[in-house]
C-alpha cells in the first residue's frame, strides 16, 4: 500500500460531483422527505449510503481501465492489488462520511440515542458496508465505464429493498430476503439497537463476502493478466 496513493485516491474521490449526490446527498434527503424518527431506518438509511458510495469505486476502476491507466501502472512499483485496494480503501472514506452525515441528520430530528449505540451503529454500517466494495470493482473489471453507475445504483437499490433494508418483510417476501446480502448487513448494523447479534446475519454476512471477493479476484485476475 502507497499512502501517498491513497491520499491522492481519496482527494480524487472528493472531487467527484456525483459521488456527493449520491452518497452525501441522496440518504439525507431520503430522511427529510419521508420525516424519518425511528432509529432503525436512520441506521438503515445511513447504511445505504455507505454501500452506494463503497460500490462507487467500480466507477473509477472502469475510467480507469478504459484510460488505460491499469496498463500504465504495470510500469510502476505498485502492485495490482495495492491499486485496488486503494480504491476500495477511498471509498469507504466517502461511505464513513456519508454515514456521519446521514445518523447526525437523524440524531438533529429527534432521535435519541446514547453516544455509544450512535457510534455502535456507525462502526457497524461501515464494516458490513465493505464486502460491497468487492461488489463494485467485480463491476469495474467487467462494464465499461457508461455502464458501472447505470447497472450499479439500480442494483443496490433493488437489493436494499428486495432485502428488507427499509421496510421489514414478512412471509415468503421475509424468507427470500435473509439470501440477499443487504439483510445481513442490516441486521448486523441495527444490532447495537436490540439485544444481540442474529448469528443467521453474521452467517449471510461471511458468505455473501467470500462470494463477491472471489468474483472480484476472478474479474481482476482476468483483467490484469491481459494488460
Amino acid at each position: 500500500m502507497n499512502p501517498t496513493y491513497l491520499v491522492l485516491e481519496i482527494r480524487r474521490t472528493f472531487r467527484a460531483r456525483r459521488s456527493y449526490l449520491l452518497t452525501l446527498v441522496l440518504p439525507p434527503v431520503v430522511l427529510s422527505v419521508v420525516g424519518v424518527t425511528q432509529p432503525e431506518l436512520v441506521v438503515s438509511v445511513a447504511l445505504y449510503g455507505a454501500i452506494l458510495a463503497v460500490t462507487g469505486c467500480g466507477a473509477g476502476v472502469a475510467a480507469e481501465r478504459a484510460q488505460g491507466w491499469t496498463r500504465q501502472l504495470r510500469l510502476t512499483p505498485l502492485r495490482p492489488g495495492a491499486y485496488a485496494a486503494t480504491k476500495v480503501l477511498a471509498a469507504m472514506v466517502l461511505g464513513a462520511l456519508s454515514i456521519v452525515v446521514t445518523l447526525a441528520l437523524g440524531a438533529a430530528r429527534g432521535v435519541d440515542l446514547p453516544p455509544a449505540v450512535w457510534l455502535g451503529c456507525a462502526l457497524a454500517c461501515w464494516v458490513v458496508s465493505a464486502p460491497f466494495a468487492a461488489l463494485g470493482l467485480f463491476a469495474g473489471y467487467l462494464l465499461r465505464v457508461e455502464a458501472v453507475t447505470r447497472v450499479l445504483s439500480p442494483v443496490v437499490t433493488l437489493l436494499a429493498a428486495a432485502g428488507g433494508l427499509f421496510v421489514p418483510l414478512d412471509g415468503a417476501l421475509g424468507q427470500s430476503a435473509r439470501l440477499l446480502p443487504t439483510w445481513g448487513a442490516g441486521e448486523l448494523a441495527r444490532a447495537p439497537l436490540t439485544t444481540g447479534i442474529d448469528a443467521g446475519a453474521v452467517a449471510n454476512v461471511v458468505l455473501w463476502t467470500l462470494v463477491l471477493v472471489a468474483a472480484a479476484a476472478w474479474r481482476f485476475r482476468r483483467d490484469t493478466a491481459r494488460v
